[in-house]
């Protein structure tokens, strides 16, 4: 009886390691887990907040939630670099002044989102759809269809945009609608762009509607696990 005893106590010190080894994994694996969905979600409150300041001509508060050498770039008007030179890119887009201009419609509605947290938790990619209702009282109005791909930075513990990028299908005009285009109307380079010359220009190859595109997905399949090309 002793022998079997002192078998039983050497075994359970043997175990006692594995099993902390074991409590050990199943704590990293649910602090990784708490991670990733908490960085879901305050990304998903970091666009959605970029959407609702530049709805209603925020445009200060939309570039503080840029991280420090964030930057933006919407359309063929290139990239602007850091906190000031976004803000006033955007300030310039819509009229120039803080806020709206009497009788501007500027709705930013952001849709679809497709959120990667990185296993560290400090970095993630997301993939939103933006529908934009534009225009100016008795003047005009467009529609505009764009997908956002954009990569996302904690810094010190607060999540912030550092890298802001909207591709757009299409902008026409309500009235007549996408399917009577007129040459020269639809995608075009901005006047703020032009007026305010962006700090590099863009890396995208436009092919705006009638034409088609398909732009990259920063995540994988989630069925098959496989990247999903860009084409054009």
């Amino acid at each position: 009886m002793r022998l079997v005893a002192v078998i039983a106590v050497a075994g359970m010190a043997v175990a006692a390691p594995a099993q902390a080894q074991g409590v050990d994994a199943q704590i990293e694996a649910l602090t990784e887990r708490v991670e990733r969905l908490e960085g879901t979600r305050a990304v998903k409150k970091l666009q959605r907040a970029f959407g609702y300041y530049v709805d209603r001509g925020l445009w200060g508060e939309a570039a503080d939630l840029f991280a420090d050498d964030g930057t933006i770039e919407i359309g063929i008007d290139g990239v602007y670099v850091g906190k000031e030179r976004i803000e006033e890119y955007l300030r310039r887009l819509h009229g120039g002044q803080q806020g709206l201009v009497y009788g501007q419609l500027n709705e930013w509605v952001t849709l679809q989102p497709v959120i990667a947290v990185s296993p560290d938790g400090q970095s993630a990619v997301a993939r939103w759809r933006d529908l934009g209702m534009l225009g100016q009282y008795k003047q005009h109005a467009e529609w505009r269809d764009g997908i956002y791909e954009n990569t996302y930075v904690k810094e010190e513990g607060v999540w912030k945009i550092k890298d802001l990028r909207l591709w757009v299908y299409f902008v026409a005009p309500y009235a007549e609608g996408w399917a009577r285009l007129q040459p020269g109307e639809g995608l075009t380079r901005s006047q703020a762009s032009m007026d305010f010359p962006p700090d590099r220009r863009g890396g995208a190859r436009y092919r705006s509607f009638p034409g088609t595109l398909i732009t990259p997905f920063p995540t994988a399949h989630p069925v098959t696990g496989r990247g999903v090309e860009e084409h054009h």
